[in-house]
């Protein structure tokens, strides 16, 4: 970035005054403004050597005295799958006792429509509960019989109540997975546990068979998950793939929302073939379909 002090004619797009602002050059200096013309730094300096280069239609935030830093990425991220179920999750990050994590679950089954389900996914251990324990299936029984609530325990374990043991298809007389364990009782009935032994393809394939957003739900699915994204910094990430995430199906929403110029994260992602046997049929499809590298200009 170029300091102030040196003469520059340009005008800015954007000024950010009254910052503790991260310039990331070979010093590490701080400086309290910043002038960004056409998406490029232009300047670095005070207040009031910024301000020089402000217009009549220059942006100027005054961001409080707030650390300012560069964007942050995020090199393992499931943003595709994750955009498209943001809005029908029930977070439980942060929450300090399993008390409150099951009373929010109550409060939500309620306001969850038919056929959706009751949905945590990730983001939570029970060492942030007081109680240090996963909920109980019977637990999650108590609280509703009618609605599906399903309960991901990182890549551990996955926790269902009736509801949804019926709406995933499992049953006594149900197929296994040779990968992992459905829990049983003393008569073969599914108690609700899904074990990952010793990898987790039940947990997310049990995921999958939950109801799907429409498309425009999708897109604003997406787009709030970006926004929470930025809320902790993050601008650009690498999508990972995996977890039944298909192409080119699962992967409409966010090539549609980089046409528009409405990412507000930039995405570069990966083609993981997710059916056994055919990986190489997959590849050969895409080949037709897609260049490399051309999936990276999200």
């Amino acid at each position: 970035m170029n300091n102030a002090n040196q003469q520059n004619n340009k005008s800015a797009d954007l000024i950010i005054i009254n910052g503790h602002v991260v310039t990331q050059d070979k010093s590490r200096s701080f400086v309290s403004a910043i002038a960004i013309k056409n998406g490029f730094f232009i300047a670095t300096g005070t207040d009031k050597e910024i301000l020089d280069y402000k217009n009549d239609k220059t942006k100027v935030i005054d961001v409080g005295g707030r650390t300012v830093i560069p964007g942050l990425n995020d090199s393992h991220l499931h943003i595709i799958r994750a955009g498209l179920n943001y809005n029908m999750e029930l977070r439980w990050d942060g929450i300090p006792s399993l008390d409150e994590a099951l009373r929010r679950i109550r409060e939500q089954v309620p306001r969850t429509p038919d056929p959706q389900w009751v949905r945590v996914v990730g983001g939570w251990s029970e060492f942030q509960f007081d109680e240090q324990r996963v909920p109980t299936v019977d637990e999650l029984n108590k609280i509703s019989t009618k609605t599906p609530i399903f309960i991901l325990h990182l890549y551990h374990c996955t926790l269902l109540n009736k509801a949804a043991l019926q709406d995933a298809g499992y049953s006594k007389d149900g197929p296994s997975f040779p990968a992992s364990e459905i829990q049983r009782d003393n008569s073969g009935n599914p108690t609700g546990l899904l074990a990952a032994k010793p990898n987790a393809l039940i947990l997310y394939s049990t995921l999958d068979k939950g109801p799907k957003l429409a498309y425009q739900d999708q897109v604003n699915s997406t787009r709030q998950f970006m926004y929470e994204l930025n809320r902790f910094g993050v601008t650009s990430a690498i999508d990972a793939g995996g977890g039944f995430q298909n192409y080119p199906e699962n992967y409409t929403v966010i090539n549609d929302l980089a046409k528009q110029g409405l990412l507000t994260v930039r995405i570069s992602y990966n083609l993981f073939t997710q059916r056994p046997k055919k990986e190489l049929e997959d590849f050969a499809n895409w080949m037709k379909i897609v260049k490399p590298g051309e999936l990276a200009r999200c």
